[in-house]
């Protein structure tokens, strides 16, 4: 049997929808890296092109190019987070499979790594002199990013000059260090690694230029900037509130809205009918935040066909139960400790919490 030498460096490329760059990106990585021993993974949620099966079809005559087909999971940090750990080289890098990011400098961050042992990560930063964003991003998206990467340095204290840059390259060594604190959603795994690691990590940034999007489809959309959000407050509170959990808090606040809205205009047609118009608001405001929850908390789970009727009527009963438990416990703790708003908030949040897990693993629970 042929013995295939273990890679010194393996390329992890999160895909989605973008079987027409697998090729020619293995093209350009066979042409960029020269003589480093290396490998990639492609890991691909369920791409509806045939992503998957074109890696597999080139993994045939190509033994550097591996697979991770995962299945009911989605999301980009996740994505990365299984790629490193399925990759076996000591090194690993992470960038996008739509040919944007420049794979021409990998092998001048590799030399950085080779040069200084000590260094932990290198950044492919567009904000770096020499580095751009040049066509890669309109002007709108790069006013977003700009103002994003602004408020991860604030909030989370990096020093970094692109904390959003998804080209980076890492040790194995030290990804093992921070991975158990690591956020599985979320769209910018760069940052929650550098917010994990707090400051441990020698980092050396070097520039490279954002190109064009030629195939595929951008990742970008309003659930992940939700889940960016929510990946910020959850760092911000050292992990105790996960980013799934800050989703759901999301999402029955926006269920407030709908209840007195639904329920005012209840009003205006019953009358003064305070019982009825209550009921029906509430009722409406579950159906909003199940099928808020169903696009955004648990997309990678989402319900559809008989299973979103039987969610739903699971979400209706799991809520019940919450809203009893959020008033017993407010009932009792007041009668200890007369102080009505803390009463109610103590109520609130073991309604919350209930809602959460009860939800989890009865309506949304994994198959």
């Amino acid at each position: 049997m042929t013995q295939i030498a273990a890679p010194d460096l393996t390329v992890v490329v999160p895909t989605y929808n973008e079987r027409e760059n697998v090729r020619e990106l293995v093209r350009l990585l066979d042409r960029a890296l020269g003589k480093i021993v290396w490998s990639v993974v492609f890991v691909d949620d369920e791409s509806q092109d045939g992503t998957a099966d074109e890696v597999r079809q080139l993994s045939q005559t190509d033994p550097r190019v591996k697979l991770i087909h995962r299945v009911g999971r989605r999301g980009l940090a996740g994505a990365c987070i299984e790629g490193i750990l399925g990759s076996e080289a000591p090194v690993v890098a992470v960038m996008d499979g739509d040919l944007q990011h420049d794979e021409r400098r990998l092998a001048d961050m590799y030399q950085i790594m080779q040069d200084s042992q000590d260094t932990d990560l290198v950044i492919g930063s567009r904000n770096v002199t020499g580095g751009t964003s040049g066509d890669g991003l309109s002007r709108v998206r790069k006013w977003g990013s700009d103002r994003a990467t602004a408020l991860v340095k604030r909030l989370l204290g990096l020093a970094v000059s692109d904390p959003m840059s998804g080209f980076f390259m890492l040790r194995r060594r030290a990804f093992n260090e921070v991975v158990c604190g690591l956020q599985t959603h979320g769209f910018k795994i760069l940052a929650d690694m550098l917010s994990a690691a707090q400051g441990r990590w020698k980092v050396v940034e070097i520039p490279y230029q954002f190109r064009a999007r030629t195939a595929g489809e951008s990742k970008m959309s309003i659930n992940v900037s939700l889940e960016f959000l929510a990946l910020l407050i959850s760092r911000m509170t050292g992990g105790v509130l996960p980013v799934r959990f800050v989703l759901f808090l999301f999402v029955g606040a926006t269920g407030l809205f709908v209840q007195l809205a639904v329920m005012r205009l209840a009003m205006l047609v019953l009358g003064e009918e305070f019982v009825w118009a209550q009921g029906i608001g509430v009722l409406v405001a579950m159906t909003s935040n199940f099928m808020l929850n169903n696009m955004i908390t648990y997309r990678e789970r989402r319900l559809k066909g008989s299973a979103f009727l039987r969610g739903l009527v699971s979400f209706y009963l799991v809520c019940t139960v919450g809203a009893v438990a959020n008033i017993a416990a407010a009932t009792v703790l007041f009668h200890f400790l007369p102080l009505w708003f803390v009463a109610s908030s103590i109520g609130a949040i073991i309604g919350a919490l209930w809602n959460f897990w009860a939800s989890l693993i009865f309506t949304w629970r994994a198959t």
